[in-house]
């Protein structure tokens, strides 16, 4: 008698694709899978499947294809079938300035959905998420999160610094020597020989910029093995990585243990306070937020704000610092954060890892290298406090986020300048129009007048190369690189103003062209202009690219910022900081040159005990 061979029993571990691939009833599915390379071997194992993010438009995810082979050779060996697949990325570093920057965070949520898609679509017992440029980070572990599957995150690694006249550079570097060769400080020639050599291969941008900051904070949170995502991209160990990673995917898979078992609300403390203690980048506020919206965990700005007042900054990285990340993979690693985290009891030790120890464990075997500079000692911490702070005030009552690593600045007071895009900002970087002391303000750059949120790393970089990187401020409800350094707010729209609901609100900056009585013009921090606002901003700045230099100056618009009224502080009493806050004075247009001596926007940093007493907007 013929030995049925749907009989065949399938791995247990089976636990979704079995529903795909068993029986006589899938013999379709099985005819199309064994056209692709597949055998019934292949078809009784648990199906794993292997995502990349490889695209040839950025160094940065370069390397994926090659790693993604010795993920699926290890799952292999393992007694896993590899399935897999790709998805999109896109460059923030070559779309940076431009329109097409527009479509960067929108990709992490594109990138989400696919591998989510996928894995849903083919019933896939586990996952592993190669990952590499910014969004794609935050964008793995959110489908992992929705899936709720066994798996994991690997981080490609970083990019080697470029050399640069006997100095270690990245494309940052680059970025701000575009405002130094504005400023006439820097040859056409000089820029070119500089851009030519600052990314010398594959790997993520090389400081603690969004990528490097969130592949620390991964490890943190458990969900990438312990070690790995710290080697650089063009490591020889970082093949074995790979493997290593396809190894521990397919325990994953076999214990069912799941991405919800391993990222808590502890958890993402430890990566807010992993993302404090390196000074990392702004971003990593919202990737935290979205990761933990995808489990239902409650996690908010506030939560940064107090993990960030009490944690030390130890790790000297770049952009603000010396060192790049691969300086603290030599080092040590990330674990040596840990470690000196874990002294002043800062982190939560028994937070479990994919890996199948806990950080407590990572940390106290950490292999630190002899004399090395790039992780300090707590008890000497290079500031006594974290790199990331949340404010709040008039023009942000939920909230806003600025980076203190890398200035010391607490208070900053001056005259506005105002620009309604990136562009027109730039445009007057390019010419050297702002001067020390300026409050330089990006509007409609947020996710209701962008739309997009773009990174502002092309006017802030340029802003420090034209050496006024420590006597201008920059707000915006855009966001900013974390390559951005200096006294930058960005802001964190949430729903719209009390100046679009009341019109008796004080708090709205109104212009000539705001119709609605008491809407907004100015997209603050956490708050929503009017939509007819945005299309007459659009349609403006589109009527003066178009009107002779002449005709802009005599019908440019000034715009008036008003000041809080008494008694209509909205941020709560026991809210932990001070906050960037508007008064009564004249707004200079981008162009103009009218002085002023009356403060349009100061920050502070409360140094003020638990109590709330006296904890008061500035006004």
């Amino acid at each position: 008698m013929t030995r049925d061979p749907y009989a065949r029993p399938s791995d247990p571990a089976k636990r979704r694709s079995a529903a795909l691939t068993d029986g006589f009833e899938r013999a379709g599915a099985r005819a199309m899978l064994k056209a692709v390379g597949f055998d019934d071997d292949d078809l009784a194992r648990p199906l794993v499947g292997v995502a990349t993010t490889w695209i040839e438009t950025m160094p940065c995810n370069l390397n994926q294809l090659e790693l993604a082979e010795h993920v699926k050779r290890a799952i292999r060996e393992a007694g896993g079938t590899p399935v897999g697949f790709n998805t999109i990325a896109v460059s923030d570093g070559v779309s940076m300035g431009t329109e097409g920057m527009r479509a960067s965070l929108v990709s992490r949520e594109v990138i989400a959905d696919s591998i989510e898609l996928v894995a849903r679509g083919h019933l896939l017992d586990g996952l592993v998420c190669i990952v590499g440029c910014d969004k794609t980070i935050p964008a793995g572990v959110m489908a992992l999160c929705r899936l709720d599957i066994p798996g994991l995150v690997l981080y490609n690694g970083s990019i080697a610094p470029g050399r640069f006249r006997g100095r270690d550079v990245s494309i940052v570097d680059v970025f701000e020597a575009i405002g130094a060769h504005a400023a006439g400080t820097l040859s056409a020639g000089d820029l070119h020989e500089l851009e030519s050599v600052a990314c010398p291969g594959a790997g993520a941008c090389g400081g603690q910029f969004t990528a490097n900051t969130m592949a620390t904070a991964l490890e943190f949170l458990g969900i990438s093995p312990t070690g790995l995502n710290g080697i650089p991209a063009l490591h020889p160990s970082k093949t074995e990585a790979a493997a290593e990673a396809g190894r521990l995917v397919m325990g994953l898979v076999r214990d069912d243990v799941r991405p919800s078992q391993i990222i808590t609300r502890d958890a993402l403390e430890n990566a807010a306070a992993a993302m404090a203690a390196t000074g990392g980048s702004t971003n990593g506020v919202l990737h935290l937020l979205a990761i933990a919206r995808e489990l239902g965990i409650p996690f908010t700005i506030d939560d940064f704000d107090r993990i960030s007042e009490h944690t030390p900054v130890v790790a000297d990285m770049k952009p603000w610092g010396r060192f790049h990340a691969t300086d603290v993979f030599e080092a040590g690693g990330v674990a040596l954060v840990a470690r000196e985290l874990l002294k002043r009891g800062l982190v939560h030790g028994e937070a479990p890892n994919v890996a199948g120890g806990t950080l407590a464990a990572a940390a106290s075997a950490a292999a630190e290298r002899p004399g090395q500079e790039v992780v300090v000692p707590i008890e000497t911490p290079l500031k006594p406090t974290g790199g990331i702070a949340i404010l709040r005030g008039n023009l942000a009552p939920e909230g806003c986020v600025i980076k203190l690593s890398g200035h010391e600045t607490k208070h900053f007071r001056g005259p506005a300048r105002v620009f309604d895009s990136e562009e027109a900002c730039f445009a007057a970087v390019r010419a050297r129009q702002l001067e020390p002391g300026d409050v330089v303000v990006i509007r409609y750059e947020g996710p209701a007048g962008g739309p997009g949120m773009r990174e502002m790393l092309h006017v802030t970089a340029a802003i420090v190369g034209e050496g006024l990187g420590e006597s201008v401020a920059l707000v915006t409800d855009g966001r900013f690189s974390g390559g951005t350094r200096g006294l930058m707010v960005a802001t964190s729209p949430r729903r719209p103003c009390a100046a679009a609901r009341s019109p008796s609100c004080g708090t709205a900056t109104r212009s000539r062209s705001t119709s609605t009585p008491g809407s907004c013009a100015c997209s603050s921090p956490t708050t929503t202009s009017q939509p007819g606002s945005q299309r007459g901003a659009r349609r403006r700045r589109a009527t003066r690219a178009a009107s002779s230099p002449s005709t802009r100056r005599s019908s440019r618009r000034r715009a008036r910022v008003r000041s809080r009224r008494p008694g209509r502080c909205s941020r709560p009493p026991s809210a932990p900081r001070s906050a960037l806050a508007s008064t009564t004075g004249p707004a200079r247009s981008p162009t103009s040159r009218v002085p002023s001596r009356t403060p349009v926007a100061r920050s502070t940093r409360s140094t003020s005990s638990a109590s709330s007493a006296g904890r008061r907007c500035a006004t």
